[in-house]
């Protein structure tokens, strides 16, 4: 109950008595943990010169890495205004406020988009420019968004409307914009969100897990009597896909594959913006798949995992990395697969046939644009999606009619991929039939690799992607992979919640009073303590059972009651309440 008096509490902005517990702040931290200003000091180098507001904590190892990950690598030559993101650890033991309201926000989301409580986000505006007045000849300051919400589109956003003008203004300006975010409703999934900022209403749309993969529900902008500016956001966390591609065309099906396999990648680029917004497409071309292991759109050598990560005691970690320092070319020789990024720009024309380069090639990072692997890709290459994007580019069509076909093109793999486990894992729930009211809920069956590969043969990913290849090869690597083990995880657990709810459903069928006038006082009594641990389980879990089925299991357990003597009435409507 708890939680959902939190997410009413937050859901309803237009009503006053609802929101009398809302704290001031409370509405700013569902989408924002803080907002800092980090310049360049000639003294200390790069420091957090302000964190709005005021009251917001960081730990000292935090700022650290918002310092450093703030602004670009000196080699990266970013002048002017420069935008991209970061991703790094949050200390451990913070304390979460407003836990039960956003975790019911976060079962409403698809699993991709799903917050890790271990991990904040930082949005980055970064403006370099010359100064005389200043000492080293350069105005250096970066406006960043610490979030733990993936919304990368919706952030770049609403940066690209305050940073110009703040860097203009000053802290007073801040101070108005946090006020604004402090106003806006709940990032409720589902719901045509509308969100004011300084003077303009961004229009949006979070998805939900029972939204179609594949489709985007479009927000339309408002008609013209709207008095204020309106801008409809297409997405909240989508990158330009085949913009984020381009460099390496011709190998996108192999990445989708060293992706999904969680296998360790590096994206070596000239700029922060260029190396962030890759690691994101990378990470989204699996998607509906979550992708388990860690990312860092940009990474740096001062960052605090930087020895873990390039350390050659043992073979690279599962994770992707985006980098911009020379040094990583040095650093980094030893991972297995890297890929090497130019100036992306769009194509004017179609890109050659790149093929795919030895590691041993790869010596500074001034080596040519490319993928350096010996990987061998596991299924055949598919030349359909390669000649319908390079037709795209002769006819000029608009990079985000290209994004559309390969995200499209990337969601059918996966779902050809994922579907033969989806309906193996459902054949390992038990059978309705063998749930009984007076047991514990049946357990699941084991998975069984040699089962499951089985099932292949006649249920296979062929009934659905005409590619040909080692699929049999790809799913023995991926059940090894951390991407399984998430996913198979949670599939785990949705699964369990449901025999939980189907067990509460056939306990509520029973005539539960009939059955305590037939035992003993000390049976009832027991059953009474039972029954209401599984309603407080079912609102701690948040179990999908119908709210009927709450009444009627509570309404039960107070005729069971009632049926008591008074005394053991008084001790039992008093117990597990709480």
């Amino acid at each position: 109950e708890a939680g959902e008096d939190a997410a009413a509490t937050l859901a309803e902005p237009d009503d006053p008595d609802r929101c009398l517990s809302l704290l001031p702040w409370d509405r700013f931290s569902a989408w924002l943990h803080c907002v800092c200003v980090v310049g360049f000091d000639l003294e200390l180098g790069q420091a957090v010169e302000v964190i709005y507001p005021p009251h917001s904590k960081l730990t000292d190892k935090e700022k650290t890495n918002i310092c450093y990950l703030s602004f670009p690598d000196s080699n990266s030559g970013c002048l002017g205004d420069t935008q991209f993101c970061f991703r790094f650890r949050r200390s451990t033991g913070r304390k979460v406020s407003l836990c039960c309201f956003l975790d019911q926000l976060d079962r409403d989301l698809p699993v991709y988009l799903k917050k890790d409580p271990a991990y904040y986000y930082g949005y980055v505006y970064f403006r370099q420019v010359r100064d005389k007045s200043l000492k080293r000849g350069y105005f250096q300051k970066s406006l960043v968004l610490i979030s733990k919400l993936p919304y990368v589109h919706l952030f770049r956003t609403m940066l690209k409307q305050i940073a110009p003008a703040y860097f203009e203004k000053s802290e007073a300006f801040l101070e108005a914009v946090c006020s604004d975010v402090d106003r806006w409703p709940p990032p409720t999934p589902g719901k045509i969100l509308h969100l004011p900022i300084l003077g303009i209403i961004m229009k949006l749309r979070i998805p939900t897990y029972r939204d179609k993969p594949g489709t985007t529900p479009i927000v339309q902008n408002m008609h013209q009597a709207d008095a204020q500016i309106s801008m409809a956001l297409p997405t909240v966390h989508e990158v330009d896909l085949f913009r984020c591609f381009c460099p390496v065309f011709f190998h996108i099906q192999m990445l989708w594959e060293l992706v999904l396999l969680g296998e360790p990648l590096v994206v070596m680029a000239p700029s922060p913006s260029e190396s962030s917004e890759t690691v994101l497409a990378l990470v989204s071309c699996i998607s509906p798949l979550k992708y388990c292991s860690d990312f860092r759109p940009y990474f740096t050598i001062h960052d605090s995992e930087f020895k873990e990560y390039t350390t050659r005691t043992q073979a690279p970690p599962s994770v992707i990395l985006g980098v911009t320092n020379p040094f990583f070319a040095k650093t980094l020789q030893h991972w297995p697969h890297i890929i090497r990024i130019g100036d992306i720009k769009l194509p004017g024309e179609v890109p050659k046939q790149v093929k795919v380069k030895k590691l041993k090639n790869l010596k500074t990072l001034d080596s040519k644009p490319g993928v350096y692997t010996s990987y061998k890709p596991y299924l055949n290459k598919d030349e359909e999606i390669v000649k319908q994007l390079q037709k795209g580019v002769q006819q000029k069509r608009p990079t985000e009619a290209q994004s559309v076909i390969l995200r499209r093109y990337f969601l059918e793999l996966t779902e050809s991929f994922i579907i033969p486990l989806e309906r193996y894992v459902a054949s390992l729930m038990p059978l309705q039939k063998c749930i009984s009211p007076w047991k514990s809920p049946p357990q699941l069956r084991q998975f069984s690799q040699d089962d499951f590969m089985k099932t292949l043969e006649k249920a296979g990913p062929q009934l659905t992607s005409g590619l040909k290849g080692d699929w049999i090869g790809l799913y023995r690597h991926f059940l090894k992979s951390p991407n399984f083990d998430g996913w198979f995880r949670s599939r785990q657990k949705e699964m369990t919640q449901k025999l939980e709810a189907l067990h509460l459903e056939a306990l509520c069928n029973e005539n539960l009073v009939f059955w305590s006038q037939k035992h003993t006082e000390v049976e009832t009594v027991d059953l009474v303590l039972k029954l209401k641990n599984k309603l407080l389980q079912a609102d701690r879990e948040q179990l999908p059972v119908k709210t009927e089925t709450l009444k009627k299991l509570q309404k039960h357990i107070n005729d069971i009651i009632l049926a008591l003597p008074d005394d053991l009435q008084d001790i039992l409507l008093k117990t597990g309440t709480t």
